[in-house]
């Protein structure tokens, strides 16, 4: 049985839905905020929180429930992060993001939310499964496939943009892939709202905290970031197209199987980051035969300098649309027989239509000259 299938039929398992749920009576005298929930286990452990799956016994449902570690209860910069989370992924409320049930404090005060259970795989482990050839996923993710992803990716942080709401941590590891195919972007924590001034001194050091992460011992060669330069220098002019850099990143390693950034030093790092001029996807890959109009859809979102990427998520997303549709892509130069080409494959339709009539006008000119 493959991958997909083995999930598909945990899924189905788990959401049979019974009427021994569904008809329960309701307890006359019921539980309220934490009090409902029961049967907790461990199910993920983040930098700064845990998450449980529990059971819900008003609703019949298993959730997952997230609360900060307990060293970082009395953090005010970890519960601002942690009630932004909270709020932006509630207020955003797109198919993108996890549908998000309550927000409360348990029975000791410590700040909780609730969720829905999503089950899939991040892109992060797609990719790694990718670069070691497995076969079932080498089959199910071609690059059109990621290309789709990603298209789903884009609309729902071009659907934050329009809400004022930057992600600022776009990365393979925070977007989950569900066995049908839905995308989810997950992961708000970072997110900039309308009326937030960066704290360029707050960004620095949890910047330069994360570049440190590469060199402790034991950390992995290579580990990937997906930072701007305008997130590695704490730019207070961020906006919307250090995210459309982020999805630059995630398309440039969905293409060549390849981080686009990685080091052994803080220096390294930045060195990239900044300076070093973005490689050519093709000439990096050249075995993943990547098509030439989505390597210029990825160098323009990946320009160091803002004003020379796509303005928006958005000019982004209708370039993806144009290369999935047979369509022109704008930021590709196209040759006049490539144009002919492509404007051929985009009016299939109409062509066949001219030629049948012209075909059929023949026909008949010929059997009046020959009645």
């Amino acid at each position: 049985m493959s991958e997909q299938a083995e999930l598909a039929r945990k899924l189905e398992e788990n959401k049979i839905i019974r009427l021994s749920e569904t008809d329960a009576m309701f307890a006359k005298h019921w539980k309220s905020g934490a009090l409902k929930y029961s049967r907790f286990e461990p199910f993920a452990l983040g930098g700064t929180a845990e998450l449980s799956t529990c059971f819900d016994n008003n609703l019949q449902r298993t959730v997952v429930f997230k609360t900060l570690h307990p060293h970082l209860r009395d953090s005010d910069v970890e519960t601002r992060r942690f009630l932004r989370e909270a709020r932006v992924t509630a207020i955003i409320s797109h198919p993108g993001t996890v549908p998000l049930y309550e927000l409360g404090r348990d029975g000791k005060g410590a700040l909780y939310f609730t969720m829905k259970r999503l089950q899939g795989r991040d892109l992060r482990s797609i990719l790694k499964d990718l670069v070691e050839k497995k076969p079932d996923i080498v089959q199910r993710f071609s690059i059109v496939r990621m290309v789709d992803i990603l298209i789903s990716v884009c609309q729902t942080v071009g659907h934050a943009h329009t809400q004022g709401v930057i992600h600022r941590d776009l990365k393979p590891a925070n977007i989950l892939v569900g066995a049908f195919g839905e995308v989810t972007v997950l992961d708000w924590g970072l997110a900039k709202v309308q009326g937030e001034d960066i704290d360029s001194q707050e960004e620095l050091e949890r910047n330069t905290a994360q570049l440190l992460e590469l060199t402790v011992p034991g950390k992995r060669y290579g580990t990937p970031l997906y930072m701007s330069p305008e997130q590695a220098t704490a730019s207070p002019d961020l906006d919307g197209r250090s995210d459309v850099y982020n999805l630059g990143s995630i398309l440039f390693e969905m293409l060549t199987l390849k981080s686009l950034v990685w080091g052994e030093t803080v220096e390294e790092v930045m060195e990239k980051i900044l300076k070093r001029p973005v490689p050519s996807p093709r000439q990096v890959a050249p075995e993943r035969h990547i098509p030439a109009e989505l390597e210029a859809i990825c160098l323009k979102a990946l320009a160091k300098e803002p004003q020379n990427r796509y303005a928006s998520v958005a000019e982004l997303l209708n370039d993806l649309y144009s290369f999935r549709n047979g369509e022109r892509v704008s930021v590709y130069s196209y040759s006049p027989f490539h144009y002919w080409l492509k404007w051929r494959t985009g009016h299939t339709f109409l062509l066949t239509a001219i030629v049948s009539a012209s075909l059929g006008a023949m026909a008949v000119l010929f059997w009046l000259s020959n009645s």
